[in-house]
């Protein structure tokens, strides 16, 4: 019976969400006022976990749904004795909820340009998990005043809850976070690719192996190839500035080595996949490394 009031795969509501066109013209503005605010370096880089070689948002939101679940419980089953306890953790959560929300705008504001799906869902994300910080807040200064805030914060617990969905399908359904190099097929083996004649000088080319956009660039007199497709949002690295032996993604501005894919500024988290190349018989073949 059950199986006949759930819609497939549950996600109805989420694509009801990201056909509504009526949230775009207030998300590209928040997403044009978060570019900004994140823009210096040292900060975007810090919110992407570029340092942490894995997206910061998931961890630290660990923190934020643990506290104010862990009050939730408290509420329910402590007893009076662990009221004091629980308005202390909601006032952990609240803490801890800074820096998940501007990890977590970043990202968003990172993903939310050409692509309609991430925007309208992620701003409903943002504002459902908003207001449930609200409902958590309301709560705590309503035992702070000696009444009792539980209703609040199961409210509160209950819209996270909602909030937590949405950011779920985010990452699982529409890759936000994800390293978009993951599940690249590659062949085995060595791969005739181009024609040496067709990259002489300081160049470089998209080319296919298999199924597999490469990246082969000459520079300084050496052959080098990385996955084509940003691990950050799949942006077009043959479309980017070769600087110093790295590449710059046209989209976002992560930088990696040409040498070995090596991160070296974000907003990536994940290095890029390198390829060997080598030039035979007037012709460049590429292999994954």
């Amino acid at each position: 019976m059950l199986h006949r009031l759930l819609p497939p795969g549950n996600r109805a509501p989420v694509r009801n969400l990201a056909q509504l066109d009526a949230l775009d013209g207030p998300a590209s503005k928040i997403g044009k006022f978060m570019r900004g605010v994140f823009e210096p370096r040292p900060l975007k880089e810090t919110l992407s976990g570029s340092w942490l070689g894995h997206p910061l948002h998931p961890v630290l939101t660990d923190v934020t749904i643990g506290t104010y679940t862990s009050a939730v419980m408290l509420d329910w089953v402590g007893g009076r004795d662990s009221e004091a306890a629980a308005r202390r953790l909601i006032g952990l959560g609240l803490l801890s909820a800074a820096p998940v929300f501007a990890s977590g705008w970043s990202d968003w504001a990172d993903t939310e340009i050409g692509d309609p799906a991430v925007r309208r869902i992620g701003v409903v994300h943002a504002v459902t998990n908003g207001i449930a910080n609200a409902l958590f807040a309301a709560s705590w200064v309503k035992r702070g005043n000696g009444s009792s805030g539980r209703l609040l914060a199961l409210a509160g617990s209950a819209t996270l809850t909602a909030g937590a969905y949405l950011g779920g399908h985010l990452s699982f359904a529409e890759g936000v976070g994800v390293d978009q190099t993951a599940f690249e097929e590659t062949p085995d083996d060595w791969t005739d690719v181009l024609a040496e004649s067709e990259l002489e000088g300081e160049d470089k080319r998209c080319v296919l192996a298999g199924a597999t956009p490469v990246l082969i660039v000459r520079t300084g007199g050496e052959l080098y190839a990385l996955s084509d497709h940003c691990s950050h949002r799949g942006g077009p690295l043959h479309e980017g500035e070769i600087q110093d032996g790295t590449v710059v993604c046209p989209l976002h501005q992560s930088v990696f080595a040409l040498r070995d894919g090596a991160l070296i500024h974000g907003p990536a988290a994940y290095p890029q996949p390198a390829w060997d190349v080598r030039a035979r018989a007037g012709r460049i073949e590429v292999r994954r490394r």
